[in-house]
């Protein structure tokens, strides 16, 4: 009841990787971050994120809402999406080269690495809730992640001695390296005097349950081998992407960044937060 625009601020969905291109130069100078990760996994993790519960778990059930979600995307306004690409700089105390040094790479290639942008979905539920998503290669760690923000009460009864320390609770499923959930509430410390402090309470599977979770490629090749196809993208769904990342692509054939704009080991370009601090919001990871 509570997951809608009612309740909910606003969504933050990360895709972040430590790693470079490794030896891929030939695929990433034609795709980029918005064909690699955001025209599949972002898009991905948004319609999951926001479908509808589907009338039973079959797979055309499942696939039919996330492709609702996908077609009620709005085309994103061109000073909200923000493209970067990594030069140089440091990760865990190694020196890293930067995108236009790596082999096979133009030597002023204008390929992005990173794209950060707001996305709305045009439905009852999510109407006016922004989703922001990034995705990054050379940030300073590896993580993906689903951030739920909530609103604040419309009428804190402490919110002049509490202060600061009065934040919106927060949702956080953690996709990558650890899958688990987390959620932030704001806790009285103990003692005189009202001082709120956020505290998490989190759960993890591999510390719940002492075990290794399979690879998401595993879990596929199974699904394949049963003939379960609720976790493969049918093709409406591959086309919807499709449209959507074009309409971002199109914007920027008419307008070139000057790259490179964020070091290698960083959290990515300055646009990103700037993105956010317009909306008056920040990352939250």
């Amino acid at each position: 009841p509570i997951w809608n625009r009612r309740y909910i601020d606003h969504v933050q969905i990360t895709v972040a990787e430590s790693l470079g291109i490794e030896d891929r130069a030939g695929f990433y100078e034609s795709a980029g971050a918005i064909r690699d990760v955001v025209q599949n996994h972002l898009l991905q993790l948004l319609a999951i994120t926001a479908m509808e519960p589907p009338a039973d778990f079959e797979a055309d059930a499942v696939r039919n809402e996330k492709v609702k979600i996908v077609r009620a995307l709005a085309s994103p306004d061109p000073t909200c999406v923000v493209r970067g690409q990594y030069g140089p700089g440091e990760i865990d105390g190694q020196n890293a080269v930067g995108y236009r040094q790596e082999n096979g790479v133009a030597a002023k290639s204008d390929t992005e690495t990173y794209v950060a942008l707001r996305a709305f979905v045009d439905n009852w539920r999510w109407a006016g809730t922004p989703f922001y998503l990034r995705t990054g290669k050379r940030l300073s760690s590896r993580s993906t992640t689903i951030v739920a923000l909530f609103r604040p009460a419309p009428h804190p009864p402490f919110l002049e001695i509490a202060g600061a320390g009065l934040r919106p609770n927060i949702l956080v499923i953690y996709i990558q390296p650890n899958e688990g959930i987390s959620i932030r509430i704001g806790v009285k410390v103990p003692g005189q005097g009202m001082t709120i402090q956020p505290v998490h309470l989190d759960f993890q599977y591999d510390q719940a349950f002492h075990i290794q979770l399979p690879e998401a490629y595993e879990k596929l090749i199974l699904d394949a081998m049963l003939g379960d196809a609720t976790l493969f993208t049918r093709i409406d769904e591959v086309e919807a992407q499709w449209s959507y990342v074009d309409s971002v692509v199109a914007q920027w054939q008419r307008k070139k960044t000057d790259f490179p704009n964020y070091a290698a080991g960083s959290a990515g370009p300055k646009g990103a937060d700037e993105l956010m601090a317009r909306d008056g919001r920040i990352w939250c990871q």
